[in-house]
């Protein structure tokens, strides 16, 4: 699955961008890009695409994602209807170098050196660091010159300081940009998130793909290191999470509601999955808010 390689621009006056979007299709696809992005997501709800992982991001979130890591932000259904929710999304995008090549070597930047190492991986900001970059952020738009500069590595300082936080794709991850084919792995990922409470055969996803059943496994398995079965499965734990966060239905509801057809095993592969049973992970949910 090839993501897309995005070219990103900044204004003649600034060495890195900061921008504020409103909109929830903006980027709205998997691709990466050489520049560092750090998003802090103020207000809306989605599927999270990050390397291998597939989980949900939140009101709240902030991510740091490193060079060439290919991601997908899927902004949730109702942001696309007739009376959408307003999504907002504060991100700054900034390449490795463009503070000079001897900038990160210098000793009193080393952990900042280090952090952005491990953001190759992705990193989800956690505790009072993600509450000052959101504020930093924020800042940022609202000021010029070298003001900005210092902001965004306050904002990086304070995670590699605080280290609150947790790596998002697996240590086996590495990005593969071999392949010639474009577009295949939104049709891919497109047609199963509207469709993953259905039934998705392996015929019927392979002529989404437009290949036959078993290069399509072939193919998936390669470039994901996983099966399509456990990346349908993922997909429906991660919307069955979603669900227990907003406890608006009983478990069983929301079982059926996810795209299992029996109880055991939605419990089975949820707990196989999160580490918790369905309950576990909303008790534990409900005392950290």
């Amino acid at each position: 699955m090839k993501p897309q390689l995005l070219k990103l621009s900044t204004a003649p006056t600034q060495s890195f961008s900061v921008r504020q979007d409103f909109v929830p299709y903006v980027n709205n696809r998997w691709h990466y890009h050489n520049e560092v992005e750090l998003i802090h997501f103020q207000c809306g709800n989605g599927t999270q695409f990050v390397g291998d992982k597939i989980d949900h991001f939140h009101s709240g979130d902030v991510v740091l994602l490193g060079s060439q890591l290919p991601h997908y932000w899927r902004f949730d259904d109702y942001y696309f209807t007739s009376n959408p929710e307003q999504a907002d999304v504060r991100v700054a995008h900034f390449d490795e170098q463009f503070w000079g090549k001897a900038f990160l070597n210098l000793p009193e930047n080393a952990s900042i050196k280090l952090l952005l190492e491990k953001a190759k991986r992705g990193i989800r900001v956690q505790g009072k660091a993600k509450r000052l970059v959101a504020q930093i952020l924020q800042d940022m738009l609202e000021t010029h010159g070298i003001k900005r500069i210092i902001l965004l590595i306050e904002a990086l300082n304070s995670i590699a300081t605080e280290q609150d936080y947790e790596l998002i794709s697996s240590v086996g991850f590495h990005p593969s940009f071999q392949d010639k084919e474009k577009g295949r792995i939104n049709s891919i990922f497109e047609y199963t998130l509207s469709h993953f409470r259905q039934k998705i055969s392996l015929e019927e996803i392979a002529h989404i793909a437009g290949v036959s059943t078993n290069s399509f496994c072939r193919y998936f398995k390669s470039k994901t290191g996983k099966t399509f079965s456990r990346f349908l499965l993922e997909i429906r734990v991660g919307h069955a999470c979603k669900l227990l966060i907003e406890n608006k239905m009983s478990v069983k509801q929301l079982c059926y509601e996810s795209g299992f057809n029996n109880f055991a095993s939605f419990h089975k592969y949820f707990k196989q999955i999160t580490g918790k049973s369905p309950l576990s992970y909303q008790r534990a949910f409900l005392a950290e808010s």
